[in-house]
């Protein structure tokens, strides 16, 4: 019987699939790492086919180890960051790379080299900037696409295709060019409610007039939930599935999270007192709301863009786990920042606040903006700040900066919570997902510093169950997206706060928002 489900996540570093059961058991999963490139400051780059190797190694592995026929298997998900594949007319790679290597095709998210069109766009006010909160970051797929067309014109002059992530694995997968609203909608500035969907002015202005013949983009987009068709032979082969099983439409990564974390309360009124943070190498704040709420430095919203009739919004921290490791790599007493050393510096922190009731660096602080604000400032080019330095290179130095940094990342996430409000949203309760669910100083923070309960699923790759809730529809084995949450959503554990460390945490705050402004001051300075 055709009931269980294959999803697939690529991350900034590795391709993870997992094995789902129709009830959202993990039955067994695997990991490979993925290349990257960095050529120069601020560009980071992708073999789009060491991916799609890593993900059918990947698959293969955890086929095997679930000990289930591939005849079981009923439909298979992606999830990937917003990275940008590109291919030629006849579907080989295409060099995205001031290098003019063919095999790096794909522009990571985190690259930031479209700054400067990112900033050209955000300035230009167009109607269409509404719904990614009045700006465009560089993450964001139309200014790394006027960066290509600028930068290098013969790659665009041979392009037949640019894949988001997501849809270049469903195209691999089935041959079809198909688009996912979700990444369309989020990534490209695709308007899904409106008809037509593309912007004509806006592609205009930005100097893509021949995008879409260039992109191979679609008129229409396929939703979470469909099928966009089933394996080709060749994709079958070498994932070691079957020809029968379905392809799911492409998720972006984070959104993924956010539905794998509130399935279980999608289909109820109270779905938008409830908020997903998957934290990971970033950080992401995703929602959900009946009705569209705008606001300035958020990215959204986004109509249909995973459950229908529903608006998403996000917003988010861009380098959380990645300060944690820049902040050990950086310390004299730090090095790689492998998990056993992460657990080392954690463990030790929770001797030292033992020790000292609490608090082990009241005068150091941290604004974790060190690879800019996405939000709620919007600003790419902000940078991180320390306060309170000393001479200290001890190990036990090294933990109280950490401990201080990671105070600085949920103070952030609180910055964020609060603009929200400011907008409209109203939240209770915080379901945090990703990496960060192993570090318990995160956890911790998440619910005193910002005054709310934390919920972390039971399933801790919440990623992964998101993309198999879709899949799940997408293969009938579930009958709609509330009826998948519902049944594969696997429950939580609740971490209430502290109201009195809440309250310690005020004063942290303040100071937060004081080097916020104190920044702005120094560089408004002559």
């Amino acid at each position: 019987m055709r009931d269980h489900l294959v999803a697939v996540d690529i991350g900034t570093g590795s391709a993870r699939a997992g094995v789902f059961d129709r009830d959202g058991r993990l039955l067994a999963k695997a990991k490979r790492p993925i290349l990257m490139f960095r050529p120069k400051e601020n560009h980071a780059e992708h073999d789009s086919e060491d991916i799609w190797a890593a993900t059918c190694r990947a698959v293969r592995e955890a086929v095997w180890e679930a000990g289930i026929p591939a005849s079981h298997i009923a439909a298979i998900g992606f999830d990937a960051t917003c990275s940008l594949v590109a291919r030629d007319r006849d579907g080989r790679q295409l060099t995205v790379s001031t290098t003019g290597e063919d095999r790096c095709d794909t522009i990571v998210w985190l690259d930031h080299r479209a700054i400067e069109e990112a900033d050209e766009l955000s300035a230009t006010g167009h109607p269409v900037l509404e719904f990614s909160g009045g700006s465009l970051s560089p993450e964001m797929e139309m200014p790394k696409l006027m960066w290509v067309k600028r930068h290098l014109p013969e790659t665009w002059a041979r392009a037949g295709c640019f894949f988001d992530l997501a849809d270049f694995l469903t195209w691999k997968a089935t041959g079809s060019g198909a688009r996912s609203r979700c990444t369309l909608t989020a990534k490209w500035n695709y308007l899904a409610h409106e008809n037509p969907g593309w912007n004509a002015d806006f592609l205009r202005l930005a100097g893509l007039e021949d995008l879409k013949e260039k992109a191979g983009l679609p008129e229409e987009t396929i939703r979470a939930g469909k099928s966009i068709g089933t394996l080709s032979e060749k994709a079958a082969a070498e994932l070691g599935l079957h020809t029968g099983v379905h392809v799911a439409p492409g998720l972006i990564d984070a959104y993924a999270g956010a539905f794998g974390v509130l399935g279980g309360v999608a289909d109820g009124r109270g779905l938008e007192n409830h908020v997903a943070l998957i934290g990971g190498t970033s950080s992401c704040i995703v929602a959900f709301t009946h009705e569209p709420k705008p606001g300035r430095s958020l990215w959204g919203p986004y109509h249909g863009a995973v459950l229908p009739e529903h608006w998403l919004v996000e917003g988010g921290q861009s380098a959380t786990g990645a300060l944690l490791d820049h902040v050990v790599r950086m310390h004299a007493a730090g090095g790689e920042p492998s998990i056993d050393l992460h657990g080392r510096i954690i463990a030790r922190i929770a001797e030292l606040r033992a020790e000292r009731g609490g608090e082990i660096a009241p005068d150091l602080h941290v604004l974790p903006d060190f690879h800019g604000n996405r939000s709620p400032l919007a600003d790419p080019h902000a940078t991180g700040v320390v306060s309170g330095l000393t001479l200290d290179t001890s190990f036990d130095g090294l933990c109280r900066l950490y401990w201080r940094s990671c105070v600085g990342i949920a103070l952030g996430i609180r910055h964020i919570l609060e603009t929200l409000e400011g907008y409209g949203y109203r939240f209770e309760t915080l379901h945090v997902t990703g990496g960060h669910v192993n570090n318990p100083l995160l956890v911790e923070l998440y619910a005193d510093a910002t005054g709310r309960n934390v919920i972390v699923p039971e399933t801790r790759d919440a990623v992964l169950l998101g993309t198999a809730m879709t899949a799940a529809v997408a293969g009938a084995v579930h009958e709609n997206l509330f009826a998948a949450g519902r049944a594969m959503d696997g429950g939580g554990k609740e971490q209430r706060r502290d109201p009195a460390r809440t309250q310690q945490y005020e004063r942290d705050y303040r100071r937060f928002l004081a080097m916020l402004r104190h920044r702005e001051e120094l560089k408004g300075l002559g």
